[in-house]
């Protein structure tokens, strides 16, 4: 299955089909709308045609007017090669599991894909997640990203003795990282975030955007791959 939705979305097609858009296509093709519906289960080899087809209009118009923000990083906030040609976007928060073991899936796609840069925006929806949210971008703003990111991870809860001792491992400037964590700017990008994340339809962490794929939940890295490949190759 191309998304983790798919089946989900054949399900909906044939029900829409069933309902309004039925009787449109019954008007428009002289088929009765019992027919339309019989042919569509007798024939079921195009209804992933049709999924996909729904998925990427239903990305189109979640990417529409916010790609370019979706994809443009908080400076310094980018794993991978910062001058990839295949940008592949994740949300995500530290005090989510789904997030941690996705970690490691997306390390593993940068080890074999030295073309991708990976654009973190920090989106903290679990309690306790904001301080932890504030002091990765207070390491972006000192060049100590990825550090911070994965010593965190490592770590595991982000309590505040653990943010401290990664930030600590990650080299950072604490007096500066706390300053900045408490910042607007800091606070601003994450109400950003969270403004994009509610346009794209996201409702939980980690949610990805490649190419022109909106993608939700810990998808798995050969999931991630197959859609970074759709990436590269359009």
């Amino acid at each position: 299955m191309k998304r983790k939705f798919g089946i989900w979305i054949v399900a909906a097609l044939l029900g829409i089909l069933g309902g309004f858009a039925g009787a449109a296509l019954w008007s428009a093709t002289g088929m009765a709308h019992g027919e339309t519906r019989a042919y569509l289960v007798a024939n079921p080899d195009i209804l992933p045609e049709m999924a996909d087809a729904f998925e990427r209009q239903r990305d189109e118009n979640r990417l529409a007017d916010v790609a370019q923000d979706v994809k443009a990083p908080f400076e310094g906030a980018v794993l991978g090669n910062p001058n990839g040609s295949v940008t592949l976007v994740e949300f995500t928060d530290y005090a989510c599991g789904y997030c941690r073991a996705s970690a490691e899936d997306v390390q593993a796609l940068i080890a074999d894909n030295p073309d991708l840069r990976v654009v973190v925006r920090e989106w903290p929806i679990f309690e306790g997640s904001d301080a932890a949210a504030r002091m990765a971008l207070a390491a972006a703003r000192q060049g100590r990203y990825a550090a911070f990111h994965d010593a965190l991870f490592v770590a595991g809860s982000p309590t505040g003795s653990n943010i401290a001792a990664a930030a600590r491992q990650a080299g950072l400037d604490m007096d500066r990282a706390r300053a900045f964590a408490g910042s607007d700017a800091a606070q601003f990008e994450l109400t950003k975030n969270m403004a994009l994340a509610r346009r794209l339809g996201f409702t939980g962490t980690p949610s990805w955007v490649v190419g022109d794929e909106v993608i939700e939940g810990a998808v798995g890295q050969e999931a991630l791959a197959a859609a970074i490949a759709r990436a590269a190759a359009s």
